[in-house]
Order: C-alpha cells, then sequence, then structure tokens
C-alpha cells in the first residue's frame, strides 16, 4: 500500500491537549501570548546585539546567536497554533500541518541539542587550553560546526517524519496533547510501528545522547581543570564563563531526562502535558534571560546599545 493510500483515512488531527473549559481560555491564552512575546524579543534581540557589537563577534556568541534564532524557531513552531486554538475555539491541524509542525519540532530540537554540544566544546578550549583557543576555535571551525548542526537536524527529522508520516492512521484522529509529537502519534497508528520505535531510538541516540555525552565529557575536563587552579579568583573567573551554558544545559536535557527517561507507569498525562509546556515554550524564553542576565558582556552591550538610542534622541529633539 502506498503512502498516499495510508494516510487517505485521515485527513486531519484534532487536538486535545489543552483544557476546554471557556473560563481557562481567556488566561491561557494571554499566558501563552506574554510567553511568546518575551521568546520573541528575548531571542532576536540576542541576535541584534551580537550582530551590531563587534565585541560579541566571538565564536560563544555565534553559537548563542544561532541558538537564539533555534529558540525562536521551536517556539513559532508550538505556541501561535496553541494561540490561535485558544483564541478561535478552532483544534484542528490538517494532515500536512501536523507533519510540518513536527517536522520543524524535530529539526529544532536536533539543531539545538548538537549547538549546545558545540558551545561545551568552546568552553572546553577556552578553560582547558586557553593558550591555543584562537587556533582552537577558528571561524571556519566554527561554521562547520554550525552547518553539521543545522544539516543533521534537520535530516533526521525529515527520516523519522517521512517514516510516521507514511503509517496509517484509521482508529481515530483525536491527538491526546497541543501540538503534533511523536508519542500520541503513533497511539493513533493502525500500523505495525516496532521499526519506527527503532528507528526513532537510533535517531534520538543520535541527536540526544551523542551531545550529552560531548556536554558531560567536556565539563568533566572543565571540572579537573578548575580544580587545579590554585587561586580561588581564578576558579570564580573560569566558572563564570561556563555558567550560562551549564545553566541551559541544566533546563533542557533535565526537562527532557524528566519528559522521556522516567517508567512508563509513573507517567502522567497531565504532567506530560505541563512539562511538554516547559520545553516546548518556557525553555526557548528562558535562554536568553539566562544568558541576558548571567553574562557580563551581553549586559554591556545591551547599555551600550541602550545608551547609544538616548544619544541619537537627545541629538533628535536638540
Amino acid at each position: 500500500m502506498s503512502s498516499m493510500e495510508n494516510r487517505s483515512e485521515v485527513n486531519e488531527f484534532v487536538l486535545m491537549g489543552l483544557p476546554d473549559d471557556p473560563e481557562l481560555q481567556v488566561p491561557l491564552f494571554i499566558m501563552f501570548t506574554l510567553i511568546y512575546l518575551i521568546t520573541l524579543i528575548g531571542n532576536l534581540g540576542i541576535v541584534a546585539l551580537i550582530s551590531l557589537d563587534s565585541c560579541l563577534h566571538t565564536p560563544m556568541y555565534f553559537f548563542l546567536c544561532n541558538l537564539s534564532l533555534v529558540d525562536f524557531g521551536s517556539s513559532s513552531t508550538i505556541t501561535p497554533k496553541v494561540m490561535a486554538g485558544l483564541l478561535t475555539g478552532n483544534n484542528t491541524i490538517t494532515y500536512k500541518g501536523c507533519a510540518t509542525q513536527l517536522f520543524f519540532f524535530g529539526a529544532f530540537y536536533g539543531v539545538e541539542t548538537l549547538l549546545l554540544a558545540s558551545m561545551a566544546y568552546d568552553r572546553h578550549a577556552a578553560v582547558c587550553k586557553p593558550l591555543h583557543y584562537t587556533t582552537t576555535m577558528t571561524s571556519s571551525l566554527c561554521a562547520h560546526l554550525v552547518s553539521a548542526a543545522y544539516v543533521c537536524g534537520f535530516m533526521a527529522s525529515s527520516i523519522f517524519v517521512g517514516n510516521i508520516f507514511s503509517l496509517s492512521f484509521c482508529s481515530s484522529n483525536i491527538i491526546h496533547h497541543f501540538f503534533c509529537d511523536i508519542p500520541p502519534l503513533l497511539v493513533l497508528s493502525c500500523s505495525d510501528i516496532h521499526i519506527i520505535e527503532l528507528l526513532i531510538f537510533i535517531i534520538g541516540s543520535f541527536t540526544a545522547f551523542f551531545p550529552f555525552l560531548v556536554i558531560f565529557t567536556s565539563y568533566l575536563l572543565i571540572s579537573f581543570t578548575i580544580l587545579n587552579i590554585q587561586s580561588a579568583v581564578g576558579r570564580q573567573k573560569a566558572f563564570s564563563t561556563c555558567a550560562s551554558h551549564l545553566t541551559a544545559v541544566s533546563i533542557f536535557y533535565g526537562t527532557i531526562i524528566f519528559m522521556y527517561f522516567q517508567p512508563s507507569s509513573s507517567h502522567s498525562v497531565d504532567i506530560d502535558k505541563v512539562v511538554s509546556v516547559f520545553y516546548t515554550m518556557i525553555i526557548p524564553m528562558l535562554n536568553p534571560l539566562v544568558y541576558s542576565l548571567r553574562n557580563k558582556d551581553v549586559k554591556n552591550a545591551f547599555s551600550k546599545f541602550v545608551r547609544g538610542q538616548r544619544l541619537q534622541l537627545d541629538h533628535s529633539f536638540s
């Protein structure tokens, strides 16, 4: 049976992940709108600051700029559809729309894990081999790492999305989630999903476990280096260069581990939805806050930008 014949049974899905209580729809819409606006302003603001300030044209901020773009993209894949459903009451999504949403969500997730791993390697080079940092983290290497992250993320997503949407969906079209995610889609399929589950496990191992291994190894070596520094000031300075990235990694992987690596018997549908809101909407909002609040360079760049805008205003009124 061809994929076109397989998918002819279902033309659209119904997203039933959020409460349908009319009293909750307006507060939820306001909350998600605020989250999305903060995400939009925060991430695009980080991109603008890094682009405009030559002091931030370094490998670390090159990775951060791309991380902000990915966070904005991943949030935009999910949040506007959720907001539209709350505003209009229409929770349906077309077959192609569901496939597109899952594709971009999976792609941005894969890119983010690989970017976080690249940033960990960058911090390892800065702390463990500071004298060789400029020759190690060249602009060519950074460009190749970022390009590889995008290529691998989008390629991996296209493989598992193509396979998932070649399945038959004939039992129901109701997705018990607020977006098109892999587990609730597999539940709806009446095809044999064992091969798909194996494929997802293999691809997931590459896009999640391999980057985590790089991050863990990098920070293990960083810890040994920091412990061997004699002065407390030196240790503090070395740790401060990693604090923002380590915070972002802890939030991201802590949520993913809680979501996907607990026993199935302890899963709660309602808790899973709350956790999903956290890693699809809250984390993309938190990352720019983490990097701006804990980073002197970003705060200095923002202060310079504000002062420059004030000077322009003063000149325009003088």
